[in-house]
């Protein structure tokens, strides 16, 4: 009764099978934690969403924000591209779809010691507010209100945590932050421009990690996250990173973690796009 996280997948599928067959994954037993971009970009994003489905009592999932491109392009909001048409192609488009927006943007386990979020969590929430903005956006991502609601989210991420700006504003900069986030300076602000690795010359300018963050605030539970694949794996008693590039030729990245020692999995990734295209 193993349970494995895994980093973004972005529509590598036999990258995800191979690790699979690695970890030795029993879908009898197992569980799996998904850190968000299931697709876009990868040759076979549709399979990676059928074969979830097809398991989808065994994981627990977080959107990542080219899941919610794919939502997006669903509505039409976004354009599609030739990774995702086979989805919005596909008879059980709408049936895919709304599984997806049935996902969670946070997910906590405490007896495990574990939460999970797409790209993390902003330095001005605690667990508690991070729990209780997740289930916000979740329902409105999850209402018959959701197209409308989407298409406010896609404007420019709101980069400053403020209590009493407008709703539409506090619902983006959750979104933003819990899918997007990499940087932030010493006031907590963030920075959604910068997507290298960190090095000294950016924390001259102020620009840190948001896990290094001066004053951020304290969880009780270690934080899984993706998205980062300039800064690859990375793990210190407050963070597990998992996002090892695997769609741009790196690898596809497991971590146990229902044992007292994370264990680490990987399988090279045939894939070999450059950042930025």
């Amino acid at each position: 009764m193993a349970v494995w996280a895994i980093g973004d997948i972005q529509g590598c599928y036999d990258s995800l099978q191979q690790l699979l067959q690695k970890i030795q994954f029993d879908e009898r037993y197992d569980t799996l934690w998904l850190a968000g971009d299931l697709v876009n970009r990868g040759d076979k994003s549709l399979e990676v969403l059928e074969f979830l489905y097809s398991i989808k009592e065994n994981v627990e999932i977080v959107l990542g924000n080219h899941d919610l491109t794919l939502i997006a392009a669903y509505y039409g909001i976004k354009k599609s591209n030739p990774t995702i048409d086979p989805i919005l192609a596909s008879p059980r488009a709408k049936e895919l779809i709304d599984w997806l927006r049935a996902q969670k943007f946070l997910h906590t386990d405490f007896a495990l010691g574990y939460c999970m979020a797409h790209a993390g969590i902003s330095p001005e929430f605690d667990l508690g507010m991070a729990i209780e903005y997740a289930n916000r956006i979740e329902e409105k991502l999850q209402s018959d209100h959701a197209e409308g609601w989407l298409r406010k989210m896609f404007k420019e991420g709101v980069e400053r945590f403020d209590r009493n700006a407008m709703p539409e504003d506090i619902d983006r900069y959750i979104v933003s932050s819990f899918t997007r986030m990499r940087y932030c300076y010493k006031d907590h602000r963030l920075d959604f421009k910068q997507k290298g690795a960190p090095t000294d010359k950016l924390r001259e300018k102020g620009l840190k990690p948001w896990f290094e963050c001066e004053k951020r605030k304290e969880l009780d539970l270690k934080i899984i996250f993706g998205h980062w694949s300039t800064l690859g794996f990375h793990q210190d008693e407050h963070v597990l990173a998992l996002d090892t590039g695997c769609l741009w030729g790196g690898k596809l990245t497991a971590a146990r973690i229902d044992t007292d020692e994370v264990k680490i999995m990987q399988v090279e990734c045939q894939a070999a796009m450059k950042p930025g295209s």
